[in-house]
C-alpha cells in the first residue's frame, strides 16, 4: 500500500523529531538548574513526533478504506487550495514575533491569537466575536500562568506597554 502525501509528510517530520529527540541527550545539564536544557524541546519534539505518526495511521486508514470503498461519481471535487492564506499566516506570525519585544508576551499574544482566529474563521455576530476575544485571552493568561508560573520561564516584557 502506498503513502499518500499526508503519510509520506508525516514520515519525514516523525524522522526528523526522533533524530532531534536523540540528539537532545547530548545537551550537557547545568548544576544550578533542576531541569536540563533538554527538557522543553523533548516535550515539544516527543508531541511533534506523536502527531506526525498520527498523521501516517490516518494516511494509511484512508489509503485502506479508499481502496475497499466504491468510487463515488457525482463527488463534489475539494476546493482549492488557498495559497494567499497560508502566506498571511506567515506574515501575521511574523510581525507578532517582531512585536513581542515592543508590546509584551500577553498583549502580542492576545491580538495574534485574535487576529489568526478571526480571519481562519470568520466570527458572525456579537457572539462570535466574544468566542474570539475569550480565545485570545483565555490562550495569552494561561500561556503566561503556565510558563511564568509553574515552569519558572520569563516571557518578554513590553517595552512600550511594561506588560
Amino acid at each position: 500500500m502506498r503513502l499518500g502525501r499526508d503519510g509520506i509528510s508525516g514520515l519525514v517530520v516523525l524522522a526528523a523529531s526522533l533524530l532531534l529527540f536523540w540528539l537532545t541527550f547530548g545537551l550537557k545539564d547545568s548544576p544550578l538548574v533542576p531541569i536540563g536544557p533538554g527538557f522543553y524541546p523533548r516535550i515539544v519534539l516527543g508531541v511533534t513526533a506523536l502527531f506526525a505518526l498520527l498523521l501516517v495511521i490516518s494516511d494509511l486508514r484512508a489509503q485502506r478504506e479508499g481502496s475497499e470503498a466504491p468510487a463515488a461519481s457525482g463527488a463534489p471535487a475539494p476546493p482549492p487550495p488557498n495559497y494567499t492564506l497560508v502566506v498571511f499566516n506567515f506574515a501575521l506570525f511574523g510581525l507578532y514575533a517582531a512585536a513581542l519585544p515592543g508590546l509584551g508576551f500577553r498583549v502580542a499574544t492576545f491580538l495574534y491569537v485574535a487576529v489568526s482566529n478571526a480571519v481562519l474563521a470568520p466570527p458572525r455576530g456579537l457572539r462570535g466575536w466574544a468566542r474570539v476575544l475569550g480565545l485570545a485571552a483565555a490562550t495569552a493568561l494561561l500561556t503566561h500562568l503556565i510558563f511564568e508560573g509553574q515552569l519558572s520561564v520569563l516571557l518578554p516584557r513590553g517595552r512600550w506597554t511594561g506588560f
